[in-house]
């Protein structure tokens, strides 16, 4: 069984910052990519950011330069450093990994947690 627990969503006004947590947990599972997606309302999932075991990132347009994502392999831990937020980063969390599980290649999502940014 993996599991991946996130945290540290929740309101915030625009221009704060949020910095949300996820951490895999389970036998047997060798991670190797993790990363950030989000969902708004009426809206497909997208990709926020990716971060690979050696440490190389990936990060859609409309969050460089104001998101950091990071992670700490010993913890299997990634972070999402969002600085100033705008209304339409406004969405649910999800955070990703993949990697292998007694050989076999697998991926796996978090639960999600909300982020709304809001006067």
């Amino acid at each position: 069984q993996v599991q991946l627990v996130e945290s540290g969503g929740g309101l915030v006004q625009p221009g704060e910052s949020l910095r949300l947590s996820c951490e895999a947990s389970g036998t047997a599972f060798i991670v190797y990519t993790m990363g950030w997606y989000r969902q708004a309302p009426g809206k497909q999932r997208e990709l926020v950011a990716t971060i690979s075991r050696t440490g190389g990132t990936d990060y859609a347009a409309s969050v460089k330069d104001r998101f950091t994502i990071s992670r700490d392999n010993a913890k299997n831990t990634v972070y999402l450093q969002m600085n100033s937020l705008k209304p339409d980063d406004t969405a649910v969390y999800y955070c990703y990994s993949d990697g292998f599980r007694f050989g076999i290649q697998k991926n796996y999502w978090g639960q999600g947690t909300q982020v709304t940014v809001s006067s």
